[in-house]
C-alpha cells in the first residue's frame, strides 16, 4: 500500500500541466516526521490506452536537456565575457556571435544568449551590432531583414519574449470573435463549395481584416519600450545603408513586427497562447487569409512597388483592390513611425511621439499637508505615447513631466480624501499626483486613456491606497507610513504575463553546455585564425574556416582562447561537484533523490 502525490503547474494558459507522480509507502509514514526526496516519475498507466481502436500514429522529435547548474559565483568570467559583447569590434569577434558560429543549429544558441542579455539589459546594443554586420550583406533594400540570420532571430526572440501579453491586449479579443462567431470567408473559386457565395465571403474576410488591421494599428500605445528600442535601431541602421531609398526606414520595421510577429500570431493563434485549441479546418483557413492580407498591408506603406503584383494568386489581388486607399498606407506609416520611437533616440527627426489627450484640470499642490481650496490649481494636462505633463497654460512649457514607463498606476481617488469628487491619482517614483477632472466622463476617460497607454508596464502596482496621505496617516487604512503597501489591490493587477522571469545563472549553464558540446570546433576556429594571422599568402585548406565568419583573425582568436580557457575552468568545477555529490549525497537526499518505490 503507498500514497500517490501528483504535481501539477497552474501556471499555464490554457490548462493544468501534469508534472509527474511519486508513489510512497505507507510503512515509512510513521508517527515521527519522514523527508526525503524523489525524482518525479510518468504516470503509472501512461503507456496503456485507454481505447483499443487505433486512431493513427505520431512521430515526435524530443530532445531532453539536462544541466547543472552551480552557484552563481562560477559563471562570473563567462557571464562577462558574454556581457560584453556588444563593444567588441568586430562583432563578429565576440563570444556572443562567435556561440552562434559554432551551434549547428542557431537557435539553440540564440534563446539562452536573447534571456541573458535581455536579463543584464545588453540586447539591444548586441541587436544593432550584428544587424549592422547583417545589412553589410544587403546589396537590395526590398530584402532587408529577409533572412534566418543571427539578428533576424534575436529580435524573433526578442518579440516572443517581450510581446507576449502586447499581443494578447491586442488581438485576442478579435481572434476570440474569429475562432468562436466564424463566418465563411473562402474566395479562391478552386475551394469554393457549392452555394458558396463569393461576394458575401468576399465582405466577411473584408470585416475581419479591416478589424485585425485597425487593432494593430492602433495599439502603437501597448508596444513595449524594448520592442520599440529595438525597431528604432533597426530603422535607423536601414537609413543609414540605403540614404536614398526613404522607404526602407520602414521596411526594416515591418518585416519583423508585421511580418514575423503579428502575421504569425494571427495564423498560429494557439502558438501564442491565444486560443487554448488548434482551430478547425475553416477558422484556419480564415487566418491565414487574414495572415496573408496583413502581410500585405503591413508592407504596403514600406514598398514603392505595387503589391498587387506580388500575389501569385488572382482572387487575391481582386480582394486586395478594395483596399486601395491612402488612409492604408498612412495608417501603416504611422504605426511604423509609433512603434520604432524612443526615449533615447536621437533628434534626427524620424519619429515624434504621439498626441493622445490634453485638456485642463485641476491638481493637488505637491507635498501640501493642510486641506484648502488653495491647494488646488487650474492646469494644462497633456498625454502622449512617451509622457504625461502638466503646464501652467496650454502651449507653455511643462511645469511638471511623468515618463510613460515610469507610471505605476492610474486609479481612482475616494471622494472623502478632500471632499472634491470626480477625482483620481497617477502613480509614480514620488508622492502620488492627485487630479481633479470637471465631471465624471471626463475623469473616467483619462483614467482610460492612462491604463492604455501604462498596460504594459512591467513595474506597475498590485496593490494601492484609495484614499489620500494626511496628517501623517492614510485615510484609507490608518497606516502611518507614507510609502507602506497599498490596502486595496489595483482595478487593472500587473497581467501575470508582463513579468518576465528569467534565471541568468541557468542561461550560462546553457551556454556554456553549448560550449562545451562544439569544443572541436572552438579549437578548429581557433586554428584558422592563427592560420590566417600568421599566413599571408593564399589560402590553405580553406573548409578548414570557410563556414565561419572570421573579420579580424587576431581579435577573433583572442576571444576564442578566453572561451576555451573559461570552458576549461568550468568542466573542472563541474567534475568536482558530480564527485562531492555521488560520494556525499544520502539517498533520499535532493542531490540523491529517490527514483520509484521505496521498498
Amino acid at each position: 500500500m503507498s500514497e500517490r502525490v501528483d504535481l501539477w503547474n497552474n501556471g499555464n494558459l490554457v490548462q493544468d500541466v501534469f508534472l509527474g507522480e511519486i508513489k510512497v509507502p505507507v510503512k515509512v509514514l510513521r508517527n515521527d516526521s519522514f523527508q526525503a526526496w524523489y525524482l518525479l516519475q510518468p504516470k503509472e498507466n501512461g503507456n496503456k490506452s485507454s481505447k483499443t481502436d487505433d486512431l493513427g500514429s505520431l512521430r515526435l522529435n524530443i530532445c531532453y536537456t539536462e544541466d547543472c547548474v552551480l552557484p552563481s559565483e562560477y559563471y562570473t568570467s563567462l557571464r562577462n565575457l558574454l556581457l560584453k559583447s556588444s563593444d567588441v569590434q568586430p562583432i563578429s569577434a565576440s563570444a556572443a556571435y562567435i556561440l552562434s558560429e559554432v551551434c549547428r543549429d542557431k537557435y539553440d544558441a540564440v534563446l539562452p544568449l536573447v534571456r541573458l542579455l535581455l536579463h543584464h539589459h545588453k540586447l539591444v546594443p548586441f541587436v544593432a551590432a550584428v544587424a549592422e554586420l547583417d545589412l553589410k550583406d544587403t546589396q537590395e533594400a526590398n530584402t532587408i531583414f529577409r533572412g534566418n540570420s543571427l539578428a533576424t532571430r534575436c529580435v524573433d526572440e526578442m518579440m516572443k519574449i517581450v510581446g507576449k501579453h502586447y499581443l494578447k491586449v491586442t488581438l485576442k479579443p478579435v481572434i476570440d470573435e474569429i475562432c468562436e462567431s466564424p463566418k465563411p470567408c473562402e474566395i479562391d473559386p478552386i475551394k469554393l463549395k457549392e452555394g458558396d457565395n463569393v461576394e458575401s465571403n468576399m465582405d466577411n474576410l473584408r470585416y475581419y481584416v479591416d478589424k485585425v488591421f485597425r487593432e494593430i494599428v492602433q495599439s502603437s500605445i501597448s508596444c513595449p519600450t524594448l520592442m520599440c528600442d529595438v525597431f528604432y535601431s533597426l530603422r535607423h541602421l536601414a537609413a543609414k545603408r540605403f540614404p536614398n531609398d526613404p522607404h526602407v526606414q520602414y521596411s526594416a520595421v515591418s518585416s519583423f513586427v508585421f511580418l514575423r510577429f503579428f502575421a504569425v500570431a494571427v495564423v498560429s493563434p494557439h502558438t501564442f497562447h491565444l486560443r487554448p485549441h488548434h482551430p478547425d479546418a475553416q477558422t484556419s483557413r480564415t487566418l491565414t487569409l487574414i495572415s496573408k492580407a496583413i502581410q500585405t498591408l503591413g508592407s504596403w506603406g514600406s514598398l514603392t512597388k505595387s503589391k498587387l503584383s506580388s500575389f501569385k494568386e488572382t482572387f487575391m489581388c481582386e480582394f486586395f483592390k478594395t483596399f486601395q486607399e491612402e488612409k492604408f498606407t498612412e495608417s501603416v506609416k504611422k504605426f511604423l513611425d509609433d512603434v520604432s520611437s524612443t526615449e533615447s533616440k536621437e533628434p534626427s527627426g524620424l519619429s515624434e511621439p504621439v498626441h493622445l489627450k490634453e485638456g485642463e484640470m485641476y491638481k493637488r499642490a505637491q507635498g501640501r499637508t493642510r486641506i484648502g481650496k488653495k491647494n488646488f490649481k487650474k492646469r494644462w494636462f497633456c498625454l502622449t505615447s512617451r509622457e504625461f505633463t502638466y503646464h501652467k497654460q496650454q502651449d507653455k512649457e511643462p511645469i511638471f513631466t511623468i515618463p510613460i514607463k515610469n507610471i505605476l498606476a492610474v486609479e481612482k481617488l475616494d471622494e472623502s480624501s478632500f471632499n472634491k469628487k470626480n477625482m483620481f491619482q497617477v502613480l509614480h517614483g514620488e508622492k502620488p499626483l492627485y487630479i481633479q477632472a470637471n465631471n465624471c466622463v471626463e475623469a473616467s476617460e483619462w483614467i482610460e486613456a492612462l491604463c492604455r497607454v501604462t498596460r504594459c508596464n512591467q513595474k506597475r502596482l498590485s496593490f494601492y491606497h484609495p484614499s489620500a496621505f494626511l496628517n501623517g496617516n492614510w485615510l484609507c487604512c490608518k497606516a502611518t507610513i507614507e510609502n507602506s503597501v497599498g490596502c486595496a489591490r489595483c482595478t487593472a493587477d500587473v497581467p501575470a504575463d508582463t513579468q518576465i522571469e528569467i534565471d541568468g545563472d541557468r542561461e550560462t549553464e546553457r551556454i556554456y553546455s553549448l560550449f562545451t558540446i562544439n569544443r572541436s570546433k572552438l579549437q578548429k576556429l581557433e586554428e584558422a585564425c592563427g592560420s590566417i594571422a600568421v599566413y599571408q599568402g593564399p589560402r590553405k585548406e580553406p573548409d578548414d574556416y570557410s563556414n565561419f565568419t572570421i573579420e579580424d583573425s587576431v581579435a577573433t582568436f583572442h576571444t576564442l582562447k578566453q572561451i576555451i580557457d573559461i570552458v576549461e575552468k568550468l568542466n573542472e568545477s563541474h567534475e568536482k561537484y558530480q564527485k562531492k555529490r555521488s560520494s556525499s549525497a544520502k539517498y533520499g537526499s535532493e542531490e540523491n533523490p529517490i527514483v520509484g518505490k521505496v521498498s
